[in-house]
């Protein structure tokens, strides 16, 4: 009997698997050379059709608007509100939303939606700007829109990364034309953050601003290579990028390429910009954070007010997210909005939900740590816009086996939206008002230099630039080489796919107990604690560089900043004309308080019953839908009448609640039998959401009194010690309640 060696055995599946990694890198080379030669590559798992070419629009872009088919097996609701997904040009090609079957497009589909998807061709429209893509997408949505007439209210739409920031605008400008928004990773305020981690913000001041995008555009010919973006997300985890990542396929060749090779198409599909949009970008956004502060103007002179946008909107971000880490995305409402009162008189409803783990790219992907947050998602965003104004967060909830009330059948999770005050998003970390000033001179250094760029050495580059040489330069970026130079393109590679195939009929693996595999993994966690303590090390020297550079008084004086004076108390956007529409809502919210019938007074009972619970979760959806789908046809309630009626009722309460409550007893029908189905339906919501609260049981007992014609709403409290009745077990009849005459309030 031979009795093996484990050196000898480890030293010839080394080799084996060293050729099964080149023949996959082979694999990735020709896999990038195929998908650049198409005319139009994407990533997405789906089949689609175009419905709109941006490229025929009075103002052309390279985008377009592809309707999703929907999955074998699946059927879709032409009453559910179409979903748009619109994915981020950010170096890489389209499809990322769309990538997996369990991304933001499956589940959307699985939900029921109609989907359609807005990507993108790899180069632009000769002149193309940034607010040309915007003014394209708003003409895609409103071909949408005009595509679904039956539908219950208007596009759900998704912006990934950078097509957050793009959505956002477009929802100021044009917000009749959506329904809630969620933005997935997406940067809406670039200064923001905490010491120590994430120093990608301080980029832009250590590279001396935005000339550097300048300068790249003009070797470019005018066009901005995506490549260069895609290499600045590399550095950001140098033992990944340059180890772990191949490593990883090194180390599991047998199993591991085709989930490589799947990613790596997407990884490796550059696409450019025009030198207009980068620096657009680069100016207004990354550097002079523009967008939070309502400082970005359109050539029309219309400023982009994100304060405007009346849409419920869903932020989704990560604390593992190293390219938007949530302070990033959630600080824009601290720029804003001074608290949660001014938030809701702009009639905003804001609910952001906050991972703890999944990474920037898995955020869209919708992989396996967070595919439960894009299913609730999907499942209740028609119901999110009934939320009344206000901050919530999303906190999901795991339901216990046999737990029928937990959630939907099926559904391993119920959501539940939680109010927040501004305090919950300070404590995500802020900047200090000296780490403001700091980004301040950053944008005025910025806009200096690349003046003195643009008019001493911009004329020179481009005298010597032409699409020859910038075709040659962006095929030598080391981004794009990493792909190409592993092709059959490269002669000696083509003897790998040979040797390969010999390689895989005469495998002979180790097991993971071979010694020298165990030395093996114990040098690459080494190696990866090496870079990692490298990058640690790096980050911290260029914060402390960006610290002391920007912090000192003479830089801060050159930049043109005046006197230190912290400011940021004062309250944000403030303006008479707002103030004014303000007075008169509340005049006009006041007027109507004792007009209504009994959909008012259900409504009206249900809000008043849950305010000091200052949450909802998707029981009470359900059962908000129940009741809806019990409408009868000839009193049909569309969703965002619905919506409207819930938003006006909340603001009653919140303007005078003691005025509202006096007056529901004008409200409710005056015969007992639509009295008692009325009372059915309270029970019903209040019982799939729970009266644990002894506020809430008060309150519940309270309303059972006036709808139960036992008592007239005084303004005074009814007794404490009442108790709430044993809710109906049977669902209630709607059509009774709401078909009863309305009383002159």
């Amino acid at each position: 009997m031979n009795k093996s060696n484990p050196l000898l055995d480890y030293l010839v599946d080394s080799w084996q698997r060293g050729v099964l990694f080149l023949d996959v890198l082979r694999q990735r080379g020709n896999q990038y050379e195929e998908h650049q030669a198409k005319t139009a590559p994407h990533v997405l798992a789906f089949s689609g059709e175009l419905v709109m070419d941006g490229r025929t629009l009075p103002r052309p872009v390279n985008y377009g608007l592809v309707r999703i088919e929907p999955l074998e097996g699946t059927s879709l609701d032409p009453r559910k509100a179409p979903f748009i997904v619109i994915d981020p040009r950010a170096g890489h090609g389209p499809g990322i939303g769309g990538f997996k079957a369990d991304s933001e497009i499956g589940v959307a589909l699985k939900a029921g939606h109609p989907c359609y998807f807005i990507g993108f061709l790899p180069e632009p429209m000769p002149g193309q700007t940034i607010e040309d893509v915007i003014r394209a997408e708003a003409a895609f949505i409103e071909k949408v829109i005009a595509l679904h007439p039956q539908a219950d209210g208007k596009p759900i739409t998704v912006g990934n990364c950078q097509a957050g920031w793009a959505l956002m605008m477009l929802a100021a400008i044009r917000p009749e034309l959506f329904g809630p928004i969620l933005v997935a990773g997406s940067p809406l305020s670039y200064w923001a953050g905490v010491r120590g981690v994430n120093p990608m913000r301080y980029t832009g001041g250590l590279l001396g601003g935005s000339w550097l995008a300048a300068l790249t555009s003009d070797i470019g010919n005018g066009k901005f290579d995506g490549a260069w973006l895609v290499s600045n997300f590399e550095n950001l985890n140098p033992s990944n990028t340059y180890w772990s990542k191949l490593y990883n396929v090194y180390s599991k060749v047998d199993t591991e390429a085709p989930r490589f090779l799947e990613f790596e198409r997407w990884w490796g599909g550059h696409v450019n910009l025009n030198a207009e949009e980068i620096q657009f970008i680069v100016d207004e956004l990354f550097v002079g954070n523009k967008l939070a502060r309502n400082g970005i103007a359109l050539s029309d002179g219309t400023t982009i007010n994100l304060r405007n946008i009346r849409s419920p909107i869903l932020v989704f971000c990560s604390h593992g997210d190293n390219i938007t880490p949530p302070q990033q995305a959630l600080g824009w409402i601290l720029d804003l909005y001074d608290s949660v009162e001014d938030l809701q008189t702009h009639g905003q409803t804001i609910i952001y939900c906050v991972h703890e783990s999944i990474g920037h790219l898995g955020i869209f992907v919708s992989a396996k740590v967070a595919r439960k947050e894009h299913d609730e998602f999907a499942s209740n965003m028609d119901f999110i816009g009934v939320l009344p104004p206000g901050l919530y967060e999303a906190v999901l909830i795991a339901r216990e086996a046999g737990d029928a009330s937990a959630g939907r059948d099926g559904d391993a999770y119920s959501i539940r939206f939680e109010a927040r005050t501004l305090d919950d998003i300070r404590a995500l970390g802020t900047n200090t008002f000296e780490d403001e000033r700091r980004f301040e001179a950053v944008a005025h250094i910025s806009n200096v230099n690349r003046d003195l760029y643009k008019t001493f050495a911009s004329p020179w580059i481009r005298a010597f630039s032409n699409d020859t040489v910038a075709e040659i330069m962006r095929q030598m970026h080391p981004a794009r080489l990493q792909f190409s130079m592993w092709s059959d393109k490269n002669p000696f590679m083509r003897v790998i796919g040979e040797m390969a195939e010999k390689v895989r009929a005469e495998r002979a693996p180790v097991g993971d107990d071979n010694p020298f595999r165990v030395m093996e993994k114990v040098v690459s966690r080494q190696i990866e604690s090496g870079l990692d303590a490298y990058r640690d090390t790096r980050d911290k020297m260029l914060e402390q560089a960006f610290l002391a550079c920007y912090g000192a008084p003479t830089v801060q004086a050159l930049a043109g900043l005046g006197v230190a004076t912290d400011d940021r108390a004062r309250p944000r956007g403030t303006n008479v004309e707002h103030q004014q529409f303000i007075q008169e809502r509340i005049a006009d919210l006041r007027a109507k308080i004792t007009k209504g019938g009994p959909r008012e007074a259900l409504t009206r009972s249900l809000l008043y019953i849950g305010m000091p619970r200052a949450a909802a979760d998707e029981r009470g959806f359900d059962v908000l839908r129940a009741i809806r789908a019990r409408l009868p046809a000839d009193q049909p309630l569309p969703l965002e009448e619905f919506r409207r009626l819930v938003r006006e009722q909340f603001f009653m309460l919140l303007i005078d609640q003691r005025a509202a409550m006096a007056a529901l007893p004008l409200m409710i029908p005056e015969d007992a039998a639509s009295r008692r189905v009325g009372l059915e339906v309270i029970r019903a919501v209040v019982r799939s959401a729970g009266i644990e609260m002894p506020e809430v049981a008060r309150r519940f007992a309270e309303i059972e009194a006036l709808w139960a014609g036992e008592s007239s709403h005084s303004g005074t409290r009814a007794d404490e010690s009442a108790k709430p009745r044993e809710p109906a077990p049977s669902g209630p009849d709607v059509k009774a309640v709401v078909t009863r005459p309305r009383r002159a309030g």
